[in-house]
This record gives structure tokens, C-alpha cells and sequence, in this order.
């Protein structure tokens, strides 16, 4: 298991694909809510890729927000969940946030996914509301 920082247009047309494949393909989203203006490389945005046995098989993305970093598009391909790998990419974004001098990180998880996050340490602060037609709540965490 390798994660990387994405810096080359190679290495995002590899996120969108298995963002397409989970989110779009998988849970329904459609390709307008899914992709959107961060999705460059760009100070604004710091996107990674996870690799399992060589290949490209998990992502998320950060974006600073209101002073929090803000963990986005976090998902991994159906055949390589239960491998550890979600924490993985949670533990890389925390590990950029601090980098960027923030202590503090927010996401929006899918409900289905709301104890995998408790067990990282994130706080559930939120109401359960839809997004893309699929619920999640607003999660938050100070690092350490």
C-alpha cells in the first residue's frame, strides 16, 4: 500500500476514474454533482491516490474551509475495502492539514460510513442531510 500526492494530469484522470466508479457508477451520483471546480491541480486543492499491490485504487481530496480542512470525494473501490485503506487516506489528508498549519478537520460522511469516522476520532455535529441523494452528517475533528 503506497499513498501519493497527485501532481500530474495522468494521476487525477486516475482519481475521476475511480470516483466515477464509486460514486457515479456505484451509489448513483450524477457526473455534474460529482465533479466540479476544484477538480484541477491547483493551490486550492490537494487531491491523493492510494495503490494497492501497484495499482491506483483509492482517493480523496482537501480543500481549506473556514479555517478547517475540509476532506472531500473520499472513497475506495469495491474490491480493496476492508484492506485498511479508508484510514489510510484519513490519516494522509490530516497529515496535509497539519502541514498547511490547521488543526482542525471537518468532512461530510455518508451515514453508512458514520462509525468507520467515530473510530478515527471524528465527532458527529450534524443533523442528517442529503447530499447528492444520499445522507450524511457533518463530522469534525481537532488533531493533535
Amino acid at each position: 500500500m503506497e499513498v501519493r500526492n497527485v501532481t500530474t494530469n495522468n494521476d487525477l484522470q486516475k482519481v475521476f476514474k475511480i470516483r466515477k466508479e464509486v460514486f457515479v457508477d456505484e451509489q448513483g451520483v450524477s457526473l455534474e454533482d460529482e465533479f466540479d471546480d476544484f477538480d484541477t491541480l491547483s493551490d486550492q486543492c490537494e487531491h491523493i491516490l492510494v495503490y494497492y499491490n501497484q495499482e491506483p485504487v483509492g482517493t480523496g481530496r482537501l480543500r481549506i474551509v473556514d479555517g478547517f480542512g475540509k476532506l472531500e470525494r473520499i472513497c475506495i473501490l469495491k474490491p480493496y475495502r476492508k484492506f485498511g485503506l479508508g484510514k489510510e487516506i484519513i490519516t494522509s489528508l490530516e497529515k496535509i492539514t497539519k502541514e498547511k498549519g490547521l488543526n482542525r478537520v471537518k468532512l461530510h460522511g455518508q451515514t453508512q460510513a458514520e462509525g468507520f469516522y467515530h473510530k478515527l476520532g471524528y465527532q458527529t455535529s450534524s443533523p442528517v442531510f442529503m447530499e447528492d441523494g444520499i445522507p450524511h452528517v457533518l463530522m469534525q475533528k481537532e488533531l493533535m
